[in-house]
């Protein structure tokens, strides 16, 4: 097919118009995509599996969260949410063994601030995408 010269400019202008428009959408949703790195949550995520957080949003125990590290507020983790306390979320791993893994067992409960919100879903890889709405997995010794 042949575009017309004039055609070919409204048809891009339209894609980032588009585009645009599902960026302001998704910035109002609350999502936010984060990677997994590390072996902390096996065997319900893995690194590499890529993460929607819902930022913002209520969570519950038993929900894998994304929080800032508390001594070190730039790098987030993702952990599983076991029990609201006074001042925040005590965060366990899931693997215990994992090499390096820290947890609310070093830290202590994650204050609230912290806790930016609950996993709802994995979208990467394509072979594990899916809503992560079920009960949480038996933990490794």
């Amino acid at each position: 097919m042949r575009m017309r010269p004039g055609r070919a400019a409204g048809t891009a202008g339209a894609c980032v118009a588009a585009a645009g428009l599902a960026a302001v959408a998704w910035r109002r949703s609350g999502l936010l995509a984060v990677a997994v790195t590390g072996e902390s949550m096996l065997p319900a995520l893995r690194a590499g599996d890529w993460l929607l957080v819902r930022a913002g949003a209520p969570v519950r125990g038993g929900d894998a969260v994304v929080a800032r590290h508390p001594w070190n507020e730039d790098q987030l983790i993702v952990k599983r949410a076991v029990r609201e306390e006074s001042g925040g979320w005590w965060l366990e791993s899931d693997n215990q063994r994992a090499h390096g893994r820290q947890d609310s067992w070093d830290f202590d409960a994650v204050p609230h601030r912290l806790v930016l919100g609950p996993v709802v879903a994995r979208y990467w890889p394509v072979t594990r995408a899916g809503l992560l709405t079920a009960p949480p997995p038996p933990r490794l010794p």
